[in-house]
């Protein structure tokens, strides 16, 4: 694996050459072998080699410790970062300054400076381009010598005399990016970290955490206390039932408690306590639904989290992923948008949930049953639900619904004739079986020398080739499109985004508002892509033949369109 990495802004240079700046500032000052190794590294990421830092050292003729300390030396002046020393690997970064040479100090005006500093740091000798780095943080930064004295001693107090330059100049740039460059600001800030250290101690004592608390850890812990909302006592809880050891590691489990609502000690005792079960309760849901999950941790923070915290109980959601499978939603994902629907519609309790998907599986039974009787032996599909809503919307019994089914039973389209058969029926007052009789429909009757069965046959037909016609381009555009990897990640995130707006919408307006931002501006990409791909937007979406009908044949009060009288009439 190669060891060099570049930042994003050199990359959209679109070129590794050496940069104008680093010849006129740096290649001056800089060690001469330090220069080698920073242009050979340059090479090395141009031709993609794969380069170790210990092949680069045995190319130089020097160890591979001494090649690390190189990269050090040119990590002070920023001109590297050292990502991971095992393994070794570097980025290289841009020069910071636009224009200019470095600049040249006069030593005696920190001459007293530099006794100081060197008495505070006696561990080792400061070399001279770490005091190159100390009078730019003065100058650059508009430091006062005794603020900056201040905070090297800080730092000394914290970790002892042989800490490094590049904490120092953490800490100092930190400071200055809080306006405390004097001597009394850096004094108050030190003061306040001071008032939080006592807090801080006790916290680390009670977690055995073998550190002294330094301003980074202040930070945090203000974050926790005032911007979180934490009190001690539950940060405590929280940092020993997650078995976080570092600060970092406690101020993740503090955002997933706060996410999450979880404020008191006992309330994040009871959430640690059930997070486990909730574990459990996803491996059981991934079982039900046939998914396979290397690591179920995305599952439980995007899914099912999210749905307890909707008010479904553990034995609801396992039902309802059962039902999902029986209909072939089997992904998180489709079970994901069923459990919104029945959020929507108010379905949570587990009593309301139980009668729902009994329903739902009642009519599901029914709708295989009125196949059979159709002649079909197929899957339920989205359609016939939509077509048994809208028949028991026209007020016919399930009695009667078997008697359509019969006589529709061996047309090329079973479905869509039932439908015809429906509206005649709801048109001329037919709901009970009595009143039915041996009758031609009204569309066949204006018909003079084509069979009422060769009619239908020919309406099905017709109507069947038109909506596959326009799904199918569709469905070809929409391929077509998503096959370009660009505008596929752009849909994959957007579909992403839209699910994690579902969730922000009920918990977080500040995240939901972000988010519908995020949307709206991949949506501009998209359409950018699109175009640039020569693509209508438009195309994704059926063009049917008729707009009244949606190419069915009937109108949305289930009686013939006009767009079937002149199809017939064209069959004269």
């Amino acid at each position: 694996m190669p060891f060099i990495s570049v930042s994003d802004g050199l990359i959209k240079k679109s070129t590794t050459s050496v940069e104008n700046r680093f010849i006129i500032k740096y290649l001056p000052v800089l060690d001469p072998i330090a220069v080698k190794i920073y242009l050979y590294s340059l090479f090395l990421y141009q031709s993609g080699s794969a380069y170790s830092v210990a092949d680069l050292a045995q190319t130089f003729s020097i160890t591979e410790d001494k090649a690390k300390e190189y990269f050090d030396y040119l990590e002070e002046f920023e001109l590297v970062s050292i990502i991971s020393r095992a393994p070794f690997e570097i980025k290289l970064l841009e020069a910071e300054n636009t224009s200019g040479t470095p600049k040249k100090f006069k030593p005696e005006k920190y001459s007293d400076f530099t006794k100081t500093v060197q008495s505070i740091l006696k561990g080792r000798m400061i070399s001279s381009n770490e005091f190159m780095e100390y009078f730019s943080l003065l100058e650059d930064y508009g430091f006062e010598q005794n603020a900056l004295i201040m905070i090297i001693n800080y730092c000394v107090n914290l970790h002892g005399d042989k800490i490094r330059l590049q904490y120092i100049r953490k800490v100092a740039k930190s400071f200055a990016e809080e306006g405390a460059t004097t001597a009394k600001k850096v004094d108050e800030k030190l003061a306040a970290y001071t008032s939080s250290t006592p807090a801080l101690i006790a916290l680390f004592n009670a977690l055995g955490i073998k550190k002294q608390p330094d301003l980074d850890d202040d930070k945090l812990y203000k974050k926790w206390t005032a911007q979180l909302g934490f009190e001690d006592n539950a940060i405590i809880t929280c940092a020993k039932l997650f078995k976080a050891k570092t600060c970092e590691k406690i101020d993740l489990a503090l955002e997933e408690l706060y996410k999450n609502r979880k404020f008191d000690v006992k309330e994040i005792d009871d959430y640690c306590k059930n997070k486990n079960s909730i574990y459990s309760l996803t491996l059981e849901i991934a079982k039900n639904l046939g998914v396979y999950m290397q690591n179920s941790a995305p599952y439980v923070e995007n899914y099912v989290n999210p749905w307890c915290n909707f008010g479904f109980e553990f034995e609801s959601l396992k039902k309802i992923s059962n039902y999902c499978f029986r209909q072939r939603m089997n992904s998180f994902e489709d079970m994901h948008t069923f459990v919104l629907k029945l959020y929507n519609s108010g379905i949570v309790a587990e009593k309301s949930v139980a009668e729902h998907l009994e329903t739902l599986t009642s009519q599901e039974k029914f709708l295989k049953e009125l196949l059979s009787v159709m002649g079909l032996n197929r899957k339920v599909l989205p359609w016939d639900r939509e077509s048994l809503a809208k028949w028991r919307s026209w007020n016919f019994s399930d009695e009667m619904l078997f008697e359509a089914a019969k006589l529709s039973a061996g047309k090329s389209n079973p479905t869509a004739y039932m439908n015809g058969v429906l509206s005649a029926w709801k048109a001329e007052n037919v709901y009970t079986k009595d009143k039915i009789e041996q009758q031609t429909s009204t569309v066949n009757k204006s018909v003079n020398n084509t069979s009422s069965r060769e009619l239908q046959s020919l309406i099905e037909r017709h109507y069947s080739d038109l909506r596959n016609l326009a799904e199918q381009r569709a469905e070809t555009a929409l391929t077509n499109a998503t096959s370009d990897k660009v505008y596929g990640d752009i849909k994959k995130k957007l579909n992403q985004l839209s699910i994690e707006l579902a969730f922000a919408e009920l918990s977080d307006r500040k995240k939901a508002s972000e988010i519908v931002k995020n949307i709206s501006e991949l949506e501009i990409l998209g359409d950018k892509r699109l175009s640039e791909l020569c693509i209508d937007k438009a195309d994704f979406t059926p063009k049917y033949a008729c707009e009244i009908c949606k190419d069915t044949g009937y109108d949305s009060f289930g009686k013939p369109c006009v767009c079937m009288k002149k199809f017939i009439d064209s069959l004269k």
